[in-house]
C-alpha cells in the first residue's frame, strides 16, 4: 500500500489519542468488533500505533454476536494474524428485539445491548479502555440525527467514561473520514463480513448517512469545517434560557 497514506491514517489517529488522552501506559484496551470495516481497520491501526508507542498497552478483540449466523472465524484468524487475543460473547440480542419486543425502530435498542454486553465483557476480561470505530462521517451523521429527531446539538464524544461498567469508552478514527477508512480496509484488504441485519440499509442512519453524502458533493470541505466547528463551539453564541 501508499506508506505515504498509511503514515497520513496513522499520525491522524495518534493525533486524535493525544489531544483526547485515550490510551495511557498499561492500559488494556478492547476493541469492538462488528466484521465491518470500521472496526477491522480499528484493531489494524491501534496495533500498528502499540508497536511504535513509546508506552505499552495491550488490545483484545472483542465481538459480540447478536444471535445472527455470522463467520466468526474470518474475525477470529483476522485477529491471530494482526497477533491479538479474540473473545467471543454469544447473546440473544437479535432474539429479544425482534422476537419479543418487536421493536418497529430497533437499532438503538440493539446498539446499547451490544454496547452493554461489549463494555461489561470488556470488564470481565480486565479492559480498562473500550475501544470504538466511529469516525468523522458518523459524528456528523449523528449530530444531524440529533437535531432532526431530538431537536438537540449533540453527537458522541471522543471519550467517555462509564461508571456503570467502570470502563472509559474510546474513538480513536474521529479524524478520519469514511472514505479514509474504506481506502485503508482496501489497501490492506481487511476482512469486511456482509450484515446479516434484517433492517439494514432501511434505517435513520442510512437516511442520515445519504444526507450527509450528498452534503458533501456541494461542500466538500464539511468535514474540515465540522471538526473545527466542534473544537471551537461557544456555547454563549446559542440561545440557552435562562431561570
Amino acid at each position: 500500500m501508499s506508506k505515504e497514506f498509511q503514515r497520513y491514517v496513522v499520525t491522524r489517529v495518534k493525533r486524535a489519542i493525544v489531544d483526547y488522552g485515550m490510551i495511557a501506559d498499561g492500559d488494556r484496551v478492547a476493541v469492538g468488533l462488528s466484521g465491518g470495516k470500521d472496526s477491522s481497520v480499528l484493531l489494524h491501526i491501534l496495533n500498528l500505533v502499540r508497536r511504535m508507542a513509546p508506552i505499552k498497552f495491550s488490545l483484545h478483540g472483542i465481538y459480540v454476536d447478536p444471535g445472527w449466523d455470522m463467520e466468526v472465524n474470518v474475525l477470529r484468524e483476522f485477529c491471530e494474524h494482526e497477533g491479538v487475543p479474540f473473545y467471543y460473547k454469544p447473546t440473544n440480542i437479535a432474539e429479544v428485539v425482534f422476537d419479543i419486543r418487536q421493536e418497529k425502530n430497533p437499532c438503538a435498542l440493539c446498539a446499547n445491548l451490544r454496547r452493554g454486553a461489549l463494555n461489561n465483557t470488556a470488564r470481565d476480561l480486565g479492559c480498562n479502555k473500550v475501544a470504538l470505530g466511529h469516525h468523522l462521517d458518523d459524528v456528523i451523521e449523528t449530530f444531524f440525527m440529533s437535531l432532526f429527531y431530538t431537536g438537540q446539538f449533540r453527537t458522541f464524544s471522543p471519550i467517555t467514561y462509564l461508571s456503570r461498567s467502570d470502563v472509559t469508552m474510546i474513538r480513536p478514527l474521529i479524524y478520519l473520514t469514511q472514505e479514509h477508512v474504506r481506502e485503508m480496509a482496501r489497501q490492506k484488504n481487511l476482512p469486511i463480513l456482509e450484515n446479516p441485519c434484517p433492517v439494514n440499509g432501511r434505517t435513520k442512519r442510512q437516511e442520515m448517512r445519504e444526507f450527509v453524502a450528498n452534503l458533501l458533493i456541494r461542500y466538500p470541505e464539511l468535514h474540515l469545517r465540522f471538526l473545527n466547528a466542534l473544537k471551537t463551539a461557544d456555547l454563549r453564541n446559542l440561545w440557552p434560557v435562562t431561570k
